[in-house]
């Protein structure tokens, strides 16, 4: 089952008009769009996703409640420009959910999950041919460190890193239980035992497979611009370091230029373009209690509220 965190949250933050254009950067499973669909009689929504088998399944679902909908293949990197290919420049909401779909982490074959057993893949676009086998079995020893380190903050990184290259001398690391055997024999025993000790290495890999990081401040930067006045950005991160990238844009952009501090009066066309609206809300009790999934998640939400 799919459980879309945050839902009511995200509905409200929207703050959804009926005739109003709409934009789910992360369709998934469609479980946001459904119901951004179903409030919007009159408006439109676009939604963008790499995952063909998402995609199918939600372009089904998302015909059952209207026509007013089109999904576009691609990254949410390349949103600004697929959007103005269909004339539009400008829209009054957008949602990132920055998460690993639920049917993707059931799907063992997808080889995102440390709790089932798959060949090492992790393509959040199928089509493409870099996956987690490639890093696994390509990257040097300081590369798969700093990866880990960097993207899982993970302390036990160059331990892994280590024996990740020492078990691949034997024979490609191609499954990923063998990677998660890898990772529980490079940490003290105490530490494998309170969390699955492969969740910080599997996100990191996730990471740099599909090139999350590197894109994220682009994207998000893009989307900002394609807003109108009033027009809300809503943005649920997973962890500390998407939520850091997000929490910076959103402060440079909703912050006075330091030049100007102490300054009785700052002139109109120097004060920011948008206003924060929410700082970081967390998901409720009773969804925590629901969906373990949505335990480090955190919705910002930003609004434009002038023009360039």
């Amino acid at each position: 089952m799919h459980y879309s965190v945050m839902l009511n949250e995200v509905i409200e933050s929207l703050n959804l008009q009926d005739a109003g254009t709409y934009v789910d950067a992360t369709l998934g499973y469609a479980g946001h769009s459904s119901v951004i669909l179903g409030r919007i009689k009159r408006g439109f929504l676009f939604a963008f996703d790499q995952d063909i088998e998402a995609i199918n399944y939600s372009k089904e679902k998302l015909k059952k409640i209207g026509n007013n909908f089109t999904i576009i293949k691609s990254n949410f990197l390349y949103m600004k420009e697929e959007l103005q290919k269909l004339g539009i420049d400008k829209v009054d909401g957008i949602l990132f959910d920055l998460g690993v779909s639920s049917p993707q982490l059931d799907d063992a074959s997808r080889g995102f999950s440390y709790l089932k057993d798959a060949r090492l893949d992790m393509r959040m676009d199928k089509s493409s041919d870099f996956s987690a086998y490639d890093v696994v079995n390509t990257y040097s020893e300081k590369d798969l460190a700093r990866i880990i380190f960097s993207y899982g903050e993970e302390k036990y990184a160059k331990s892994i890193a280590r024996n990740i290259v020492k078990k691949r001398e034997e024979k490609p690391v191609e499954t990923t239980f063998e990677l998660l055997d890898i990772i529980k024999h490079s940490m003290p025993y105490k530490d494998t035992i309170s969390k699955n000790p492969g969740r910080r290495t599997f996100q990191a890999i996730r990471i740099e497979v599909n090139h999350e990081l590197d894109i994220l401040d682009e994207s998000i930067r893009n989307a900002l611009s394609l807003l109108k006045p009033n027009g809300r950005l809503c943005v649920i991160t997973f962890h500390s370091l998407e939520d850091k990238i997000v929490k910076k844009i959103f402060k440079e952009v909703t912050s006075v230029d330091k030049i100007f501090k102490g300054l009785p009066e700052i002139p109109e066309c120097y004060q920011p373009k948008f206003r924060l609206i929410s700082d970081g809300i967390l998901p409720t009790d009773k969804e925590l209690s629901e969906n373990h999934r949505s335990r480090s998640s955190r919705l910002r939400v930003i609004e434009r509220i002038k023009e360039d």
